[in-house]
């Protein structure tokens, strides 16, 4: 609000937090409360819910309704938009627990959220580059918030009274990028582009990068998103031969969206391959997308595997 923020998209971003603090709360005790396994429920991608995705999602709504400031929610768990109020002025759209199979196994897991200008449905197809505030909550050792307004990454822990605490400003993405994330398991359903891509940093300093890569896969994005943020590298599920009956894996508004606006902020990018992820229309509340994000050089290296093949 100093630097002269909408004292509404403040509201947002405060009620957002403190959603977030409340699912880091739960998931302390979720073990001893029997929140494990699933519910035996699915949601609208057609995915069995787990009793901590159901809870994340009502502790997301219940902020949601504590204030005029938003009009709509949208989330990964619902089938549409839920109105909240009709001078709202943003829409709040979330995946309220990414990674949420590593719960039972005590693997990160986390919270992705994006906030665009919005007062009827039609405005919650906008461009990635019409958001105002995105970011991420990792719940692990510690619970840290990952936010930008759209001009630098800010990172807050939260800490043993349940505040709030900045604890690195102005956040960039490493240049240095010896690491890439990718799901080894689906090597099957692989493109050539992508096989050709991993076939080469596996080659070390004897390929063309020429130097060696570490393979990492959480199975959560927030994890990989964190991991990258500190150390540089590449977060790669892009298109295969499975994957390319939906378009794509991840979710645009709520998953994609929210990870390339903030490592645009950072100094890094994410891209579908062949776009820029912030420049795609959506067409649907829960359209699908490939991503391959991160460091900005390393994205446009793996990119140009796509490009090339594209082209012959």
């Amino acid at each position: 609000m100093h630097n002269g923020a909408d004292p509404n998209l403040v509201e947002v971003a405060l009620l957002t937090a403190d959603a977030c603090s409340a699912i880091s709360r739960r998931l302390r005790t979720s073990a001893l409360e029997g929140l494990v396994g699933a519910t035996g429920n699915m949601n609208i991608q057609g995915e069995v819910q787990k009793p901590l995705d159901v809870i994340a999602n009502q502790l997301f709504l219940d902020a949601c309704k504590t204030t005029d400031s938003i009009s709509y929610a949208v989330s990964e768990e619902l089938d549409c938009e839920v109105l909240i109020s009709t001078s709202g002025k943003y829409a709040l759209i979330f995946d309220p627990l990414d990674g949420s199979s590593n719960l039972d196994v005590n693997v990160t897991v986390g919270s992705i959220f994006s906030v665009l200008p919005a007062t009827v449905p039609e405005d919650l197809l906008q461009v990635g580059r019409k958001q105002v505030f995105a970011g991420f909550a990792s719940y692990g050792p510690a619970t840290s918030l990952f936010i930008t307004f759209g001009h630098q990454v800010d990172l807050f822990t939260l800490n043993s009274e349940q505040d709030w605490e900045l604890t690195r400003s102005g956040i960039t993405v490493p240049d240095e990028y010896r690491e890439f994330a990718i799901n080894h398991s689906r090597q099957r359903f692989w493109l050539a582009e992508t096989r050709s891509y991993i076939d080469d940093c596996l080659s070390g300093e004897e390929g063309p990068a020429g130097k060696r890569y570490n393979s990492r896969w959480v199975g959560s994005m927030v994890a990989e998103i964190q991991r990258i943020l500190t150390r540089g590298g590449v977060f790669l599920y892009p298109l295969d031969k499975e994957t390319s009956k939906t378009g794509g894996r991840l979710r645009l508004l709520y998953e994609a969206n929210p990870i390339a606006f903030l490592l645009a902020a950072a100094g890094g990018i994410a891209t579908t391959g062949r776009e820029n992820i912030l420049d795609l229309l959506p067409q649907s509340l829960h359209q699908r997308v490939p991503v391959i994000a991160g460091s900005m050089a390393e994205v446009f290296r793996a990119s140009g595997y796509y490009s090339r093949m594209a082209q012959s």
